[in-house]
């Protein structure tokens, strides 16, 4: 029997703790009772001892229900900035069958008289928590047992899966928020770190390069934590932008040692690429197209010529080592999406995650108005990025509201569907192509004034493309000038005649 208190001394008692309702959980599951004890006669004894813990532990991960109730109670009366002694608590807990059994209201006059050493709350906390983890590993195992052998039609064992996974990481990640306030100095080495990063790079980048000199010296690369939002109508080469950078991204990876010593990626990076729109096929063709050099339609149509087609086979095999993977799930809702990005992180790392397109993302429940929906998957998307710490690039159509305009180029309040994409990106481009709407203006072949003069325009414009950064937290807003190269939906650095000769990077 326990000297302290005689909580679970054999079978017997227990048995009769059991009918009083206050213990119904088998005994063989882990638990410590004496870490309990421990734990809340410190609090009992000392108040400044639950700030301390509270953010590892609540009521529901004591083994013990009466030690639950105790510890609810108490903190309750913590938090309304009131003591919570054995003499305070006694009048909350006297008629509690539980505590009855353990002799009553004096059982917490024990608890705090038996108290060894405040300063292993922390430790007793954790200990308590861990225990409890290890409880609900057990009840989730037993519920993923009992589910797979139901046999129902309405049950498909792949929807089993997801909802395992999903409750697996759920218990994972619980107590990891441990955030709260941080002191300045903290947040002021964090940021000197950034800057140093960027300062070891020659100035260049705090985030992950995309491969476009221009395009990183707006954003400084692409940060980590960050939601951004590439928009545009359709044709004006959204998806080909976000391939290019994923590439450029999953093509410069490289692991090593980082300046702090640890082991992880320093160049480019691991990508995941969610594509709602088209097969994994259709994307890596896209890929290949750029990177061998063979317009994309060829590809597809199988129309190459064999040197051609060898150089296309020495593409794939280069690419074969590259970290970007791809998921064309159709509909996947933001709670999926989470699931799958976080199992790639643990089984595979990840650095950057692309998706495209928003407006293919479903909300995790039905919502009342589109605009409700769609801001729920913003806001997911962002939590994705700050919790994995990575830049999450989301793709966006625009209304057609566009189109009416005498002026094509995409603004902020042309964003589809919901103020919130706005609201929750750190950073909003768009991709304007004037080549394309000044195509579709091509004048009457009798108007020969009018040819020339749309022939002059069409000769400035071709193979240019831009990326108008319309919002952007950490720097400036203005226009990247890129070359746009259709035939293999390929965006790079424009070249610009005061540039001529340089090495680029």
């Amino acid at each position: 029997m326990n000297e302290l208190t005689g909580v679970r001394a054999d079978p017997a008692e227990l048995a009769a703790r059991a009918e009083t309702g206050s213990a119904a959980v088998e005994d063989t599951l882990p638990h410590n009772i004496e870490a309990e004890q421990q734990l809340l006669g410190a609090i009992l004894t000392n108040n400044d001892i639950y700030d301390r813990v509270a953010s590892v532990i609540s009521e529901k991960h004591f083994f013990d229900p009466v030690h639950a109730r105790i510890y609810e109670v108490a903190s309750a009366r913590i938090a309304k900035n009131m003591q919570a002694t054995p003499v305070t608590l006694k009048a909350f807990l006297e008629d509690h069958p539980g505590l009855k059994e353990l002799g009553g209201p004096s059982y917490l006059a024990k608890l705090a008289g038996g108290a060894i050493s405040s300063f292993a709350a922390r430790d007793y906390a954790q200990i308590i928590y861990d225990l409890a983890i290890r409880r609900e590993l057990i009840a989730l195992g037993k519920d993923i047992t009992s589910k797979a052998g139901n046999v129902d039609i309405a049950s498909e064992p792949k929807e089993q899966i997801v909802e395992a996974e999903q409750a697996l990481y759920k218990l994972g990640e619980q107590g990891k928020s441990e955030t709260g306030f941080q002191s300045f100095l903290r947040a002021i080495t964090d940021a000197i770190e950034v800057a140093h990063a960027a300062y070891q790079r020659e100035g260049g980048l705090a985030g992950i390069s995309t491969g476009l000199r221009d395009l990183d010296k707006k954003l400084g690369g692409l940060h980590p934590s960050d939601l951004l939002i590439l928009a545009g109508r359709p044709s004006m080469g959204k998806t080909s932008l976000a391939c290019n950078i994923a590439f450029n991204i999953a093509k410069a990876y490289r692991r090593g040692a980082r300046p702090d010593g640890s082991e992880g990626t320093v160049n480019g990076g691991v990508v995941g690429f969610y594509s709602l729109e088209m097969s994994a096929e259709q994307l890596a063709s896209r890929i290949l197209s750029e990177a061998s050099r063979i317009p994309s339609h060829k590809i597809r149509r199988g129309d190459m010529t064999e040197e051609e087609f060898r150089r296309f086979v020495d593409a794939a095999k280069e690419l074969e080592a590259c970290p970007l993977f791809i998921d064309d799930t159709p509909a996947l809702p933001i709670s999926q999406l989470a699931a799958r990005a976080r199992r790639l992180k643990r089984t595979h790392g990840l650095d950057a995650l692309f998706v495209d397109y928003l407006q293919l993302v479903r909300p995790a429940t039905a919502k009342d108005s589109r605009v409700n929906e769609v801001s729920e998957i913003t806001q997911g998307l962002k939590a994705i990025a700050k919790e994995l710490e990575v830049p999450v690039v989301a793709l966006s159509q625009l209304s057609r509201q566009v189109e009416s305009r005498d002026d094509k180029r995409p603004q902020l309040s042309d964003l589809r569907e919901s103020g919130s994409i706005e609201q929750d990106a750190d950073v909003v481009m768009f991709v304007y192509r004037g080549e394309y709407y000044k195509e579709r203006e091509k004048p009457a072949d009798s108007n020969l004034e009018a040819m020339a003069a749309w022939q002059e325009e069409m000769a400035s414009l071709h193979g240019k493309a831009e990326v108008i950064i319309g919002k952007q937290r950490h720097g400036p807003i203005g226009d990247v000038p890129l070359a746009f190269e259709g035939e293999f939906t390929r965006f790079s650095d424009l070249a610009q005649p005061w540039q001529e000769g340089e090495s680029g990077y």
